[in-house]
C-alpha cells in the first residue's frame, strides 16, 4: 500500500501540531534527504533537533507503509 505525499501531509496535519516538527518530519518523509545532517541543514536546526523530531514522532510510523521509512 503506498500512500501518496498528500496523504502524508494529511496524517501529520492531524497529529503534528509544532509546526516546525511538521516541516521536518513532511521533508523526512517525502523529499528523502540523504542525512540527518542535510535535512537540519535545510530546515534551520541543529542534526540533534531533527533526530529528536523523528523519534518524537515515531508512533505515527504505524499510519505509513514501511518503505516510507528513512530511518539511520
Amino acid at each position: 500500500m503506498e500512500h501518496s505525499k498528500d496523504e502524508i501531509l494529511h496524517i501529520l496535519d492531524q497529529y503534528v501540531h509544532v509546526r516546525k516538527d511538521r516541516e521536518i518530519l513532511a521533508k523526512y518523509l517525502t523529499d528523502k534527504p540523504r542525512s540527518y545532517e542535510e535535512l537540519a541543514e535545510e530546515c534551520e536546526v541543529s542534526r540533534t533537533t531533527v533526530f529528536r523530531t523523528i523519534k518524537k514522532y515515531l508512533f505515527l510510523y504505524k499510519y505509513l507503509p514501511g518503505e516510507e521509512l528513512n530511518t539511520k
